[in-house]
């Protein structure tokens, strides 16, 4: 193989690499945001009765899909640029090189610790809260709309924020790391069908929140005191508060973490088919 065929074999890998990443983020936005899913349904649609007009030799309708395939990506830019620039928004939020705080196995436990005590305390007294922890996607755009607090995570702080007559009870918590960061943050409600119409703004926001970026949200009712999470667009309603804490401990641990116990089993899986092989050659 000479030099040029090998570079244009590599460019040509790097290329295909690229086409994948895109098809692969556009299904991910289109995933998780109910308004591009439904734009793709409706171009599937157009497509599909284009080719059937056109097998069946339909020439009124095919001339006028013929039209509206030639003007309909002005028209779904024009009509559709919020959308498009949510997405936009989103990708551009990505921290590909980020300076985000990980974590040590303390700092989380004791995150963890003081926001279920906080929850806890909430759900007895029937008092709601909207808890939005960041992870690798920003959530800057809502932090720099809302009232900055910058300190240390306690259920003392969390419980006076969402108290009936704080100023900041209405709106979100936001968590970054190991900090409260601000309060009484506004989140894009969720325009999903399928939930249910007696869930309040809470719920709807914190399923927003979480179709927009990969952040957890965790709501305590005021009106029964039942607590849900919602993360990637789905809403876990009325979790026990044991339940919600393990959702949360599996959510926050770190994927290194996660990796590294994976590979301690599959050691462990060996070094015991060793010690049986062993015992096996003794008995034998």
């Amino acid at each position: 193989m000479t030099v040029s065929s090998f570079i244009a074999v590599v460019q040509k890998i790097i290329d295909i690499s690229l086409v994948w990443v895109l098809i692969y983020y556009v299904l991910k936005s289109l995933k998780n945001n109910i308004k591009m899913v439904l734009i793709f349904k409706g171009i599937v649609i157009i497509v599909i009765i284009k080719i059937l007009s056109d097998w069946l030799n339909l020439t009124t309708v095919g001339l006028l899909l013929e039209y509206v395939i030639m003007w309909g990506p002005l028209a779904l830019i024009i009509i559709f640029q919020p959308e498009i620039r949510n997405i936009l928004e989103h990708l551009g939020r990505k921290q590909i090189l980020t300076n985000h705080h990980v974590l040590t196995m303390d700092e989380r436990e004791k995150m963890i610790y003081e926001i279920m005590n906080a929850i806890d305390y909430l759900r007895k007294s029937r008092i709601g809260a909207l808890i939005v922890i960041e992870r690798e996607v920003s959530l800057n755009d809502y932090i720099v709309r809302s009232k900055g607090i910058y300190a240390d995570i306690s259920s003392e702080l969390l419980i006076s924020i969402f108290f009936p007559r704080n100023p900041l009870h209405d709106g979100g918590v936001i968590i970054q790391g190991n900090r409260i960061t601000s309060a009484g943050a506004v989140f894009p409600i969720s325009l999903n069908t399928k939930i249910n119409k007696r869930l309040g703004t809470r719920h709807r926001a914190a399923l927003g929140i979480s179709e927009e970026s990969d952040a957890i949200a965790i709501v305590v009712s005021e009106e029964t005191g039942k607590i849900s999470m919602a993360i990637s667009g789905v809403l876990n309603y009325g979790l026990s508060i044991d339940d919600a804490r393990m959702m949360l401990v599996e959510e926050l641990r770190p994927r290194r973490e996660v990796l590294l116990d994976d590979e301690f089993d599959e050691d462990e899986d060996i070094n015991n088919n060793e010690v049986k092989d062993g015992a096996g050659h003794e008995n034998n």
